[in-house]
């Protein structure tokens, strides 16, 4: 007799599943706006500023290395020079941050 009024008890509620499906979608939105969209973000601002390197730029690895872009030796490798005459052939992803940005040449020599 007592478990079926436990039962009874329990019977109804028939939209727990769409109520659960509703929290999964729910969590999922929150989860793209907060972790996955920023991300995506800086993922392409990272790749804007790899790609825009050239010679004269100061860079810090994301080992922590600071120095300067002696060469673009191709869009995969950059060549940075450390210290004088110390130079090291590094992948461009690997450039964390760029210092300092060279200005471009002037041309207007009159």
């Amino acid at each position: 007799m007592f478990i079926s009024e436990a039962y009874a008890q329990t019977a109804g509620g028939g939209d727990g599943g769409l109520m659960g499906l509703l929290l999964f979608v729910l969590i999922f939105v929150v989860f793209y706006f907060l972790l996955i969209r920023p991300q995506q973000k800086r993922a392409k601002e990272h790749q804007a500023m790899v790609g825009a390197l050239k010679r004269g730029d100061k860079v810090v690895t994301s080992g922590g290395i600071v120095g300067k872009v002696s060469k673009v030796v191709d869009d995969n490798h950059v060549e940075v020079e450390i210290a004088t005459d110390v130079k090291v052939k590094i992948v461009r992803s690997t450039i964390g941050q760029v210092i300092d940005k060279t200005q471009p040449a002037n041309d207007d020599k009159k």
